[in-house]
């Protein structure tokens, strides 16, 4: 069956967004149900793109805390390690950029596969992806040529291509992730504003699908 080029899924998300992480199942659960039926692209939204401050006792907590319930409700594994450190600042526009960087080497599929890598890469292992080093090793590991996406990454054109993403998030009304928008010519929708279960979502997804 070939792909309807008049249905497409946005998820727009980011890679350090835990509720995001949360939802890595359940989105790729969506993503195969879509799979020649509708095209699905990748938005990366920019949660935290201008903090520059280390986490203060209260953040570190704050954080802790949150992961510690996402995990219990999603299955997911977190470690906290990075929780410990006092120079970690969380910018999530590197992480983004990377996924970027991904999309345009390739292509939206390939992004958001680099996408769940960024994700697994920090909350798993907490490796840091707000860093040029480890993102690399990371692009490498996943298959991709290190040093072109090293050298793309840095550009400018690559800075403003994420940068159009997070504004397209907004003009999608988007403020919270993770958001799936549904669009079908010139008709948008929002199939989720934030996580859902897959059970939740696998029937309204289907009848749009059909539709």
């Amino acid at each position: 069956m070939a792909e309807r080029k008049d249905k497409e899924v946005f998820y727009v998300g980011d890679p350090m967004c835990s509720w995001c992480y949360g939802f890595t199942k359940i989105n790729l659960s969506l993503q195969e149900q879509c799979k020649d039926r509708a095209k699905v692209s990748l938005v990366v939204g920019g949660l935290h793109i201008d903090w520059t401050e280390p986490q203060d006792d209260d953040r570190k907590r704050f954080l802790r805390e949150h992961w510690e319930e996402i995990g219990e409700r999603s299955g997911q594994p977190f470690v906290f390690d990075i929780l410990d450190r006092d120079d970690f600042v969380y910018n999530t526009e590197p992480a983004c950029r990377a996924a970027v960087t991904a999309r345009v080497m390739h292509d939206h599929t390939k992004a958001l596969e680099f996408f769940v890598e960024l994700q697994r890469a920090f909350y798993a292992e907490n490796i840091d992806v707000t860093q040029p080093g480890p993102l690399r090793e990371l692009a490498e590991g996943f298959g991709l040529d290190g040093k072109a996406f090293a050298q793309l990454f840095d550009t400018d054109d690559l800075k403003t291509e994420t940068m159009n993403d997070f504004q397209f998030a907004r003009a999608l009304g988007v403020n919270g992730f993770p958001t799936m928008v549904v669009r079908e010519d010139e008709s948008y929708a929002y199939l989720t504003v934030g996580y859902q279960p897959f059970e939740n979502l696998q029937p309204a997804l289907e009848g749009w699908l059909e539709s």
